[in-house]
């Protein structure tokens, strides 16, 4: 009540007031967004000595490759060092790799938009150091400004998504065009988040309120993500790119939750076009619509995504004249009937039909895949092992029972045919059991207006990390990173999310450890290592908080009793009835 009363008092006019309130907001975010820019700064500094320098020389050495390309196509140097000769280069790497490959090894588990990144980082630095080693490259500046720019877009991102959902579950339901809600008498609110029906009156000051609770808790979430402390670790001390797929999956999720279906999945498809992973948790986006019965929902994110995918490999698969004119042929022909009919949505549908038609054509054409066997088949079957480095997670507790990735789990005959259940496809298959739980979870959440949905956007990136195989160290950060969205639900899901990001960081900083195995790091390394198996049960234990959370499961005892819709009593309405 003195809190209340105090928030209450005014010294000064209220523009006056609100003026001051947003300088000091002003210079809190300022404050923030510097001290992240100096941790950075530091991280990077005071890394130095244990730098994994494997993934930088890596990403050098395959974009000086698309340059090598370039002069091995072009007729002289001039025209080599010119971007047409660069693209000359780009394209036809994959190919050549494939070709030079020993028993499918490629040694090359890029996707397209990375490998791009890469090759235009290393034209930068030959320009500027012409004679510079492949094994010690320069000039990294670049690539950590793009992790810098990710980074502070995903904090973005989660502030714009904590305030839409808890302004959203603080607020009355507004009338869906497709007739989802039905909007309640303007006198009331309806209380969903605690279980209980409730009458309350509307007023400014409510409304006020709930916009002030979203602004803060979106800039609580953000702030927990801007200073995630394995996400910087991970961009500016290993350093790695995997903060460059964060944007796009949180605005996608932004998306999504504003039916902006399409747009949702053209963001999945550049992110994956960036770092493969994303293609695990993005079954999420059409399992949500599907429990839903929103089949048009579904089939939008996957018309984004399929035209996206398809624009962005289209010199691949569309490589000769014949399958361009096909192509053309089939959006003027798709253009023509949909105007003709005038249907809803007949910008996407035009987008996904032409999509699936280039995929098509270059099939029948002779277009080129290598893209896909190289950038990301390759990518999982390139590490034939239950888990990678140190992780805690599910695999590596099986690890420490004697299990190994490719141990068979079950196997039956058929007739002619052989099926060989094997123990990486039964994590594959546990991942999505758990997955299709968490959209369902989603789905009831989103209806019900209920602010948990933030756990069920976070949820898929722990259970990906937490049951599958082949994972690396450094795929929890992208967990971590998420579910800073808890800031926004509640205090226990919130510390759940602080061991979630100091289990991250430990897996990071034991690789980087390990990596050069200094005098001064061995007890630290020694005991990360002893740790693990207790720290991968606490991690699985995370991962399951977050996943019962985000299922809606609520255990009979502990449900709130059914309230009731009481009335004034002077009121000569009608006897109170159970909510």
């Amino acid at each position: 009540m003195g809190i209340r009363t105090f928030l209450h008092f005014q010294i000064v006019s209220r523009p006056t007031g609100d003026l001051i309130r947003r300088v000091l907001i002003g210079l809190l975010i300022a404050t923030i967004f510097l001290a992240g820019i100096e941790l950075r700064r530091w991280i990077g500094e005071n890394t130095r000595h244990v730098r994994y320098q494997h993934d930088l020389i890596n990403g050098f050495y395959w974009g000086s490759e698309v340059l090598a390309e370039a002069h091995r196509l072009s007729p002289d140097e001039v025209s080599a060092n010119s971007w047409a000769g660069f693209f000359r280069g780009y394209f036809a790497l994959y190919d050549r790799v494939k070709d030079e490959a020993y028993e499918n090894d490629y040694a090359l588990d890029y996707p397209p938009l990375r490998l791009l990144v890469m090759a235009v980082w290393a034209k930068h630095v030959r320009s500027e150091f012409p004679e510079v080693d492949d094994g010690h490259p320069k000039l990294i500046n670049p690539l950590l400004k793009i992790n810098v720019l990710c980074e502070l877009l995903s904090a973005i991102a989660i502030f714009f998504l904590v305030r839409f959902c808890v302004r959203r579950a603080n607020s009355s339901p507004s009338p869906s065009p497709l007739g989802e809600e039905e909007r309640p008498p303007a006198s009331a609110y309806w209380s969903r988040n605690r279980g209980r029906a409730s009458v309350r009156s509307a007023s400014p000051l409510r409304g006020e309120r709930t916009e002030v609770r979203g602004h803060f808790a979106g800039l609580a979430a953000a702030t927990a993500a801007w200073l995630e402390p394995s996400m910087i670790l991970d961009a500016h001390g290993w350093p790695q790119w995997d903060v460059w797929v964060l944007p796009f999956y949180l605005f996608a999720a932004l998306a999504a939750l504003k039916n902006r279906w399409f747009w949702c999945g053209c963001l999945l498809a550049l992110g994956a076009m960036l770092k493969g992973q994303l293609l695990f948790v993005a079954p999420f986006f059409v399992l949500w619509p599907l429990w839903q019965k929103k089949w048009i929902r579904a089939l939008q994110m996957l018309a984004g995504f399929t035209a996206t995918t398809a624009l962005i490999v289209s010199p691949w698969v569309l490589h000769n004249r014949v399958a361009w004119i096909s192509f053309a042929l089939v959006a003027g022909v798709t253009l023509s009937f949909l105007r003709r009919y005038e249907y809803r949505h007949s910008g996407a549908w035009l987008a996904g039909i032409t999509g699936c038609a280039a995929f098509f054509i270059g099939a029948l054409t002779g277009g080129s895949f290598t893209w896909l066997q190289v950038g990301f088949i390759y990518g999982s079957e390139h590490y034939p092992y239950l888990f990678i480095s140190s992780c805690y997670n599910l695999a590596s507790l099986l690890s420490e029972l004697g299990w190994s990735l490719k141990d068979s789990l079950l196997s039956a005959q058929i007739g002619s045919l052989d099926f060989d259940l094997t123990l990486q496809w039964a994590l594959r298959l546990l991942y999505l059991g758990a997955l299709v739980l968490c959209a369902r979870g989603m789905a009831r959440r989103h209806h019900a207006r209920n602010p948990n949905i933030l756990i069920a956007i976070a949820t898929p990136w722990l259970l990906m990390f937490a049951l599958l195989g082949q994972m690396h160290e450094r795929y929890l950060m992208w967990g971590a990173v998420v579910s800073a969205v808890a800031l926004g639900v509640s205090v226990r899901l919130s510390i759940v999310h602080f061991i979630i990001s100091i289990a991250s960081t430990a897996m990071i900083m034991h690789v980087m450890l390990i990596d050069k195995k200094l005098d001064s790091t061995l007890r630290a390394i020694d005991l990360l290592h002893n740790i693990r198996p207790y720290a991968s049960v606490l991690v699985l234990v995370c991962v399951a908080v977050y996943l019962w959370d985000a299922l809606l499961v609520r255990v009979p005892v502990l449900r709130p009793r059914a309230a009731t819709v009481t009335a004034p009593s002077l009121s000569l309405g009608a006897e109170p009835e159970e909510a």
